[in-house]
């Protein structure tokens, strides 16, 4: 409490604890390893899953580090941070959250040891820095080339991804399925491949072997009217937002009527604009019209007779992906159709789906969108697939904008704990206990690995780094057969990125 005028001035909020010095440097690490040790138990293809419940009741089984750490409801600051470590990893790579968290989580923990050694914290933070440069340099050094067109060593980066996840179940068939979708929409020459090009589509029912990849687009609505066929074939696509509706004022407005012609004069001169509406779509040789807005009853009617297959309130997201799927243009008017601007699909069919209807737009001729219905007997199976495909098509998409990959199963860690522990008998001053430290750090996740399968994590380490000492760059831990194992030959690797920026 402090003093102005000789009045108490509460600077903070009754009942609040003010830390300072090494108690508030021991308290924010433990929130941070509080937050990293409740994913570490999911790492790996024998990791276990989360069950976690909100205060409404709600839900959520997974092993997935950041779907894990967004339903936490964390207050803690420095727990916080970890949560957002996930949150970017994430975001730029897709998958490698845990290993994110949990390197966090052991680099804190090293580092609250060499404070009680009487190590400096600047000292600790260059030294880190010193330790992640390095790093880069390593993983450059022992990352492999991969081509765009190398489908198999995708599909392996893909099925490494899915293995120990819900989804992992289907991994063979969602593997295939990530790098086909992700292949079909990567432009020649362009490096940057825009993942929000492919729609992830959910219908529960059926079985995972369901799931199935559409080149083209599949939209959670059906037809607005009964008389609209079900099937066209060759469709040409308007795509429209603009309501179908006469236009509502904003202002209130009267009518005055002093004769029952007058009110039929009016309720005909608004079936005429109706009916001039649909006039101009089929005009333009549409036969398929997407609309964001609504559709009147009316001119649903005269859309039917033509044999118009109409959709609305159709979401922006989606009418963006159409436009890529078709090559059609958004217009803003109906004044504006004209036949250049429709797109083209050589089908478009209303199916039942798990008991509902869909509309499938499909055979197009050059789709720069597509869609994956993803297919699973229940709302927690088509979550999780749902969540492992996403994983799946991110790490494609890294691998094949950047051209590398590294060896999975711990080996990539291995090599760096050993390459840095020599780096750090070159660097001078206290620094290098940090270096040592942050060596010792990224072996949490090979420990972590032979942990939860069970494993001695002691026993294990040995194995590895005497494989990595004799040469073998490569050398993982196999989970199943609980020994060192050429993770190269095994098809077990990662996107370079998937590391380059868990030691970020």
């Amino acid at each position: 409490m402090a003093q102005l005028g000789g009045t108490p001035v509460l600077i903070l909020r009754e009942g609040s604890e003010r830390t300072r010095g090494r108690d508030a440097q021991s308290r924010n690490i433990l929130a941070a390893k509080t937050v990293a040790n409740a994913v570490r138990s999911t790492l790996g293809p024998k990791g276990m899953d989360k069950m976690l419940v909100d205060s409404m009741g709600d839900v959520v089984i997974t092993n997935d580090g950041a779907t894990i750490l967004k339903e936490m409801d964390i207050e803690h600051p420095a727990a916080k941070m970890m949560v957002e470590i996930a949150k970017t990893q994430d975001e730029e790579v897709g998958d490698g959250t845990t290993t994110a968290v949990v390197i966090a989580g052991e680099l804190l923990k090293k580092a609250e040891d060499l404070l009680e050694q009487e190590v400096h914290p600047t000292l600790i933070a260059t030294g880190y820095r010193l330790a992640a440069e390095k790093a880069y340099e390593i993983l450059k050094e022992i990352a492999v080339d991969v081509k765009p067109e190398d489908k198999e060593t995708l599909k392996k980066i893909a099925t490494t991804s899915l293995t120990g996840k819900g989804a992992g179940i289907a991994k063979e068939l969602l593997s295939d399925l990530a790098v086909d979708a992700v292949k079909t929409i990567a432009e020649k020459g362009v490096k940057k491949i825009d993942m929000d090009h492919i729609k992830l589509e959910k219908k529960m029912g059926g079985s995972t072997e369901d799931t199935k990849l559409i080149k083209g687009m599949v939209i959670d609505k059906e037809r607005v009217h009964p008389g609209m066929p079900k099937t066209v074939k060759n469709a040409k696509i308007a795509l429209i937002n603009a309501a179908l509706e006469i236009e509502k004022t904003e202002v209130d407005a009267k009518i005055e009527i002093t004769a029952p012609e007058q009110l039929k004069s009016f309720l005909e001169e608004e079936e005429r604009m109706l009916k001039e509406m649909v006039d101009k779509v089929a005009s333009s040789g549409a036969n398929v019209l997407f609309c964001q807005k609504g559709i009147d009853d009316l001119a649903q009617h005269y859309l039917a007779k033509k044999g118009i297959v109409a959709v609305r309130r159709i979401k922006e997201s989606d009418m963006k992906k159409l436009a890529g799927a078709t090559g059609g243009k958004i217009l803003t008017s109906l004044e504006e159709v004209r036949p250049e601007d429709l797109g083209y699909a050589g089908l478009v069919e209303e199916r039942k789906i798990g008991g509902e209807e869909m509309i499938f737009v499909e055979d197009c001729k050059n789709p720069k969108a597509i869609s994956i219905l993803l297919r699973g007997g229940t709302e927690h199976v088509v979550d999780e697939l749902e969540r492992g495909m996403n994983d799946a098509l991110r790490v494609v998409g890294v691998a094949m904008e950047d051209g590398k990959y590294v060896p999975g199963g711990g080996a990539t860690e291995i090599e760096l704990a050993l390459k840095l522990r020599d780096y750090a008998a070159s660097v001078g001053g206290r620094e290098q206990l940090a270096i040592q430290a942050f060596a010792d750090a990224i072996e949490a996740i090979p420990r972590s690995l032979a942990e939860n399968a069970g494993l001695d994590p002691i026993d294990m380490l040995v194995a590895l780094r005497s494989a990595h000492e004799k040469g073998n760059k490569s050398a993982g831990l196999d989970v199943f057969k609980g020994e060192p194992t050429d993770m190269l030959k095994a098809g077990v690797i990662e996107p370079l990125r998937v590391k380059t920026q868990a030691i970020s």
